[in-house]
């Protein structure tokens, strides 16, 4: 297990899912529901960094611009 932050691990379409899925849950705060919030905001941080550490812990990468790294 690399834990490179410095190497993005999260693709574009990713990127894009988490930012939607992450606004929206983050709207959900307003709903009364402060642990789709927080779920929303880790998702915004992982697309905006373009990086998932749980993608690093199982040696994955969504980007097709970098290859994962082998054991």
């Amino acid at each position: 297990m690399n834990f490179d932050y410095t190497k993005p691990n999260v693709g574009n379409t990713d990127r894009l899912i988490r930012a939607i899925v992450g606004v929206l849950l983050i709207l959900a705060i307003f709903r009364g529901s402060w642990i789709g919030g927080l779920l929303g905001t880790v998702l915004l941080v992982t697309a905006y960094f373009r990086f998932c550490p749980v993608y690093t812990f199982f040696d994955f990468s969504s980007n097709k611009d970098v290859t994962p790294v082998s054991k």
